[in-house]
């Protein structure tokens, strides 16, 4: 006899139960219904879930907010395209198991890959569950998967017309402007020094080095670790695109924080800042090691991912004001006053260059 079917829970916002489970029951061969959803606490934009089958299988299920969705974000064909095309490379990534983007299904496009079972370091709470030597492990790990990423073919895996390779620095100045923009609370717009800071860093966008597939949202709680901390999936690849790498490891450097320094961390959280993890100048160095790569502007790119993340909180912000964080609230009302403080940090680090 089989294991005995999950209990079916009340209702999941976002998920429409009958119609997921027919749609992967045939979609999905290695799923067997009926199904259990759980949302995964954590994210504030895409919303991932936890499906078990009736074997107890778990499969990862992600779909855009509930509401407030802006044009172009949340794009899940973009993730699904960018993971099915890394499957075949050392590039460590989950599976890819099935596409909808019949909105009729359950009110927007979505998609269906392997659950990774691991560590995902969300605040100092989790990464004080690892030892030092597995911290240090983790943060060498880290960057060498991301100048593995970095290093891969988009040609030969078949991305190669999946974005605008040259620019990608005007491009994503402009993309996030826009989405800033758009991002206002009864018609009143986000703080002006977004505005301010985007005039610099738009007078001052380097050389690009190279064209690479770009992660565009690069940190430590965007990965899995396994016991020993070696990355085992890259998450979250929603605003993944081409172009321009050092743009992937400011963003990382961005998040990061040292120990001892917890008010470095953006977000208010810093699983970084335990003994054993690598300071920045350390991470910076062996992505230049290990990529090749000159890294001599890195701090413009710091910069410029200060600005970015100012500019996606403001819309994360909105959405939570309009009630679409899908039950993970936390935190969220001070996100107004972060985007300022982002902003203001982001102009002043543009303007000492």
């Amino acid at each position: 006899m089989g294991a005995a079917p999950p209990d079916r829970p009340g209702d999941i916002e976002g998920i429409d139960q009958d119609r997921v489970t027919a749609w992967m029951a045939s979609a999905v061969s290695a799923a067997t219904p009926p199904f259990a959803f759980e949302l995964i606490a954590g994210g504030r934009s895409n919303l991932t879930y936890r499906v078990t089958d009736r074997a107890g299988a778990s499969f990862a299920l992600r779909r855009p907010p509930v509401s407030h969705v802006l044009p172009t974000a949340h794009d899940m064909q973009r993730e699904f395209t960018v993971i099915s095309a890394l499957g075949d490379t050392d590039v460590p990534v989950p599976e890819a198991l099935g596409l909808c983007t019949d909105e009729g299904v359950t009110g927007a496009p979505f998609y269906v890959m392997s659950f990774v079972d691991g560590h995902i370091l969300r605040d100092e709470r989790a990464s004080s569950q690892l030892s030092e030597q597995v911290r240090a492990h983790a943060s060498e790990s880290l960057v060498d998967t991301l100048a593995q990423l970095h290093a891969v073919d988009v040609d030969a895996v078949g991305l190669g017309d999946f974005a605008r390779k040259e620019g990608y620095i005007a491009r994503q100045l402009k993309r996030w402007h826009g989405q800033f923009e758009q991002s206002t609370l009864d018609g009143t717009k986000g703080p002006a020094v977004i505005d301010r800071a985007w005039e610099e860093l738009s007078a001052k966008i380097p050389e690009q080095q190279g064209v690479a597939i770009v992660h565009g949202d690069y940190r430590l709680d965007n990965t899995v670790l396994d016991d020993r901390g070696d990355v085992i999936a890259i998450l979250d690849w929603e605003i993944c695109t081409l172009g321009d790498p050092l743009a992937d490891l400011g963003l990382l450097l961005v998040y990061w924080a040292e120990e001892g320094e917890n008010e470095h961390s953006v977000l208010g959280v810093a699983p970084t800042a335990l003994p054993g993890f690598a300071t920045r100048q350390q991470l910076t160095e062996r992505y230049a090691e290990v990529s090749g790569l000159d890294v001599s502007t890195v701090p413009y790119y710091c910069a410029f991912g200060i600005w970015k993340l100012a500019c996606i909180l403001q819309g994360v912000y909105v959405r939570y004001a309009g009630g679409a964080a899908a039950g993970d609230r936390s935190g969220v009302d001070q996100f107004a006053d972060t985007v300022v403080r982002l902003g203001e940090r982001a102009l002043a680090d543009v303007e000492a260059l």
